[in-house]
């Protein structure tokens, strides 16, 4: 690569794996775009940090152009929820974690519900997020994990945080930095599909005035560390 990167994906990571491919594929691909997004999550096609020893992860912290992504934290939320809870090819969602959801908090569930977990309710997933118990099961899901715990950036010495809102400039700015800029562009995304403020406050306007409490508690880290606004359709009198 013109240069060297290290990465933390919590937003549009296929297209930024479709890129690293691109970099790092030595000729073999050209325009990330040809490259399927099922081929983009192959693990052995990308090393992840903890696949090196101390010393070379130390390295790579102090020396690699480190940078993130970061999102609105319920645009997020609501986007992780429509992408792995109502897309039926999410099968692994819904076997591991969308049981697991029914089996606790929906009275009187079918058995074809507490077997496969294909129909969690948007009110459901929040009742799982802010219930202690989901706390005490262990981290949660890098999908809809904080960002401030998923990728400490109190720790790491990020050279760059851009924001999902601004994806392709910051992106393309990014590719700019390393060298790249004049052979390779972010790819586009589907904005007819993407969650919109719009949407995320549809999706809150269920939730009751409680859960909208806890759960600005529980992301309000990301809030704060990443300079978004409370939404203006949060209740939290």
């Amino acid at each position: 690569m013109p240069a060297e990167l290290t990465m933390l994906l919590v937003v549009a990571c296929t297209n930024w794996k479709r890129v690293m491919m691109v970099l790092t594929g030595r000729g073999k691909y050209s325009d990330p775009m040809e490259i399927p997004s099922n081929q983009a999550h192959v693990p052995s096609n990308l090393k992840t940090l903890n696949q090196y020893s101390i010393a070379e992860i130390n390295h790579r912290l102090k020396n690699y152009f480190k940078f993130l992504f970061v999102r609105e934290p319920f645009e997020r939320l609501v986007s992780a929820y429509r992408n792995k809870f109502t897309l039926k090819y999410n099968s692994s969602f819904h076997k591991r974690f969308g049981t697991r959801i029914i089996r606790r908090y929906r009275k009187n569930a079918t058995q074809d519900a507490l077997i496969n977990g294909a129909d969690v309710k948007f009110k459901e997933f929040i009742d799982y997020l802010v219930d202690p118990a989901t706390q005490r099961d262990g981290p949660l899901n890098e999908h809809w994990q904080t960002v401030y715990q998923l990728c400490h950036p109190c720790h790491i010495h990020y050279d760059m945080v851009g924001k999902y809102e601004t994806l392709e400039e910051d992106a393309n700015y990014i590719l700019r930095l390393v060298g790249v800029g004049d052979s390779l562009h972010f790819p586009s995304y589907a904005k007819s599909t993407r969650t919109t403020d719009a949407m995320t406050a549809q999706f809150f306007s269920n939730i009751s005035t409680q859960q909208q409490v806890q759960l600005y508690k529980l992301y309000k880290m990301d809030f704060l560390m990443f300079n978004y606004s409370i939404p203006s359709y949060l209740r939290l009198d």
